[in-house]
């Protein structure tokens, strides 16, 4: 199984200090992998029109969770899992390190979407990745700031929230 991850609406490659944040440059989103000496996956600059991931998983039925996503881009325990979008820049210093993080909580999908990209082999996110004071988006991430649905590379897709 496949899960892609299509953002649009990103903040910018500068982040401008406020109230307890220093502020950052040349910003770039990526999904971050589990394992912590992997390197995070096809970085985007802040200022891109979009940005688009694909990540194989595993889908296993799960009694408590309906299904079970694993793999190397999937964080947490069972009933718990997500998705890490990292963002990272260079601050005041000139250092370049993660700022921030969104966790896309894998365990907001609607059952029938679950279902759905079980059957299909395709689960898609697709959320604006700038929150309400025009930052990064970070925090967990759930519907409706996420829209969850499923569907044939490419098709016509189920969609729905919780």
């Amino acid at each position: 199984m496949q899960i892609r991850i299509e953002g649009f609406d990103l903040p910018g490659r500068t982040c401008p200090p406020g109230p307890g944040f220093p502020g950052y440059d040349d910003i770039h989103v990526a999904v971050q992998p589990r394992a912590r000496d992997a390197r995070p996956l096809d970085p985007h600059p802040g200022d891109a029109g979009s940005a688009l991931w694909t990540l194989d998983c595993t889908a296993r039925p799960d009694a408590a969770a309906g299904l079970d996503l694993t793999g190397p881009w999937i964080q947490g325990r069972p009933g718990q899992r997500f998705v890490y979008l990292t963002w990272s820049g260079v601050d005041g210093t000139g250092a370049r390190g993660t700022f921030r993080r969104a966790k896309l909580m894998l365990d907001a999908v609607d059952p029938s979407v679950a279902a759905a990209a079980a059957d299909t082999g395709l689960l898609v996110a697709r959320l604006a990745l700038t929150d309400a004071h025009g930052r990064p988006l970070c925090a967990a991430v759930r519907p409706p700031v996420v829209t969850w649905s499923a569907g044939a590379h490419g098709t016509d897709r189920v969609t729905g929230t919780l």
